[in-house]
């Protein structure tokens, strides 16, 4: 799938300033800090009307943290739940992007939560029942879920490749794909992300991201771009491959 520009992403419902509008008639409009946790509960939905949410989950089960550096076993990603889950530390699981919906299932034992990642990022909540007032916005909510959907699948035939450096490349493609802004080089990701949170989304560990991100950059596959920035070539010119 072609990348979409900033302006497409901001812009993605054709009544998004009536929503907004009504959001701030009615205070069910919000602005985050970095990292500040968004209040949520399921049977809501929400809109990032700026900036970008990070969705991390939580496990309660689980042992400690085991260190897996062997990129070729490709079995760091059954430590997944130990290395990330079992502590209570947030795995992350994905971004939602200006303009995009989402909403927090509840599913014992598991705990979702939501945070901003950029600074003044602003949230809308609305009722499910508050979208018959428009019904074409709702179902343009409903094809943007859909899309996400899609996206998780590429995701999770992402993961499951055998070798780390294959899932390392193949997530940081996806997500560039996807919120990507192009570059001199090619694209970039918009926010930063640390190697502990690409290591919880893959199944590895940040030891072995970092190890692993260097060999990619050896291979000129991934960049960086201004403060620490990811970045990569044109992903349709990219196969996902490893070292």
């Amino acid at each position: 799938m072609p990348l979409s520009t900033s302006a497409d992403n901001a812009r993605p419902f054709l009544t998004w300033q009536r929503i907004t509008d009504w959001a701030q008639e009615h205070y069910r409009s919000r602005t985050f800090n970095k990292d500040e946790r968004i209040p949520t509960r399921p049977g809501l939905l929400y809109l990032v009307e700026r900036g970008a949410v990070r969705l991390v989950g939580a496990a309660q089960a689980g042992a400690g943290p085991s260190e897996d550096d062997d990129e070729t076993e490709g079995n760091d990603y059954e430590s997944l739940s130990a290395a990330t889950l079992g502590n209570n530390e947030e795995a992350f699981l994905g971004f939602v992007g200006s303009g995009q919906p989402f909403e927090i299932v509840a599913q014992s034992p598991f705990s979702l939560q939501s945070f901003a990642h950029v600074d003044q990022t602003i949230v809308i909540w609305l009722y499910w029942n508050d979208l018959d007032n428009w019904p074409h916005f709702r179902r343009e909510v409903l094809d943007a879920f859909r899309y996400q959907h899609q996206r998780k699948l590429l995701w999770l035939s992402t993961l499951g490749q055998r070798r780390t450096i294959d899932r390392l490349l193949g997530f940081l493609t996806l997500l560039i794909e996807e919120f990507g802004e192009p570059c001199e080089s090619g694209y970039y990701l918009p926010w930063p992300l640390t190697h502990a949170q690409i290591g919880s989304a893959i199944g590895s560990t940040r030891v072995t991201v970092t190890r692993l991100m260097g060999k990619l950059r050896q291979k000129q596959l991934i960049q960086t771009y201004k403060d620490g920035l990811i970045a990569i070539p044109n992903p349709a010119d990219l196969s996902i491959r490893g070292a």
